[in-house]
């Protein structure tokens, strides 16, 4: 979403994920505002760190910045994500246990074990409840992740309305990698090579057993339930 939004003129983002409200805060505002990029009037400064959505504090440390930050969540089916989640750490580290292993914390009972983060990520209706005890909802955009590879335009059409920015990321912009599955961005007025995204997305997904992806859609159902009521969007994961 962040590689898209860079295509837009008034938007400008830092590069890597500056972690300063999970991990750096003891850095200060000094040294977060140091990392952002300068800006014009009128331009918006951005940052992605997909952890704050996650981390408990988060919330209370952006609020007591500004409450007026508008805030961004990438959402996913659960199930998918925590597969995502599992073969990204595989690929860096080939001898964890199977995803199964890690998934449940008895395999006979079918119990889930909510410890792992892969699995604890996906409880998007226990994060959001974090957040809004200090921001409404007026202030969140919920992007589905599967529309913003089947139609990435529609989507980023609704986050440049939500910015207040004007329509510039449109159709045009984008062509669909078949090797990868994603779209990508082309570069505009035709100059260089076009921008995929990087190696780390589009890995394919290990097999996991039916029954497994089974017992965690049950297991995600009712919390996917409260979070499109939350959120009224039904993101169509059931």
């Amino acid at each position: 979403l962040l590689e898209f939004l860079r295509a837009h003129p008034g938007v400008r983002a830092v590069g890597a994920e500056p972690h300063f409200f999970d991990r750096c805060y003891e850095k200060g505002l000094r040294w977060y505002r140091s990392l952002m990029p300068r800006t014009l009037e009128g331009q918006i400064t951005m940052e992605k760190t997909p952890s704050y959505f996650v981390t408990k504090e988060a919330p209370r440390r952006i609020y007591n910045m500004s409450r007026d930050t508008k805030l961004i969540v990438v959402v996913r089916n659960p199930v998918t994500r925590a597969i995502s989640d599992y073969t990204q750490t595989l690929s860096k580290n080939p001898t964890i246990p199977s995803f199964q292993a890690l998934a449940f914390k008895n395999v006979s009972t079918g119990l889930i074990d909510t410890s792992w983060s892969a699995v604890r990520i996906g409880i998007y209706a226990k994060h959001l409840d974090n957040w809004l005890q200090y921001f409404p909802l007026s202030k969140f955009l919920f992007v589905s992740g599967e529309r913003l590879v089947s139609d990435p335009a529609g989507e980023m059409g609704r986050v440049q309305d939500f910015l207040g920015l004007k329509r510039v990321v449109t159709d045009k912009h984008f062509y669909f990698n078949e090797t990868k599955g994603f779209p990508c961005l082309k570069k505009p007025e035709g100059g260089g090579k076009p921008r995929c995204l990087g190696k780390s997305k589009g890995r394919p997904h290990p097999k996991i057993e039916e029954q497994v992806v089974q017992r965690l859609r049950e297991f995600y159902r009712p919390f996917n339930m409260k979070f499109y009521q939350m959120t009224g969007q039904d993101f169509g994961w059931d």
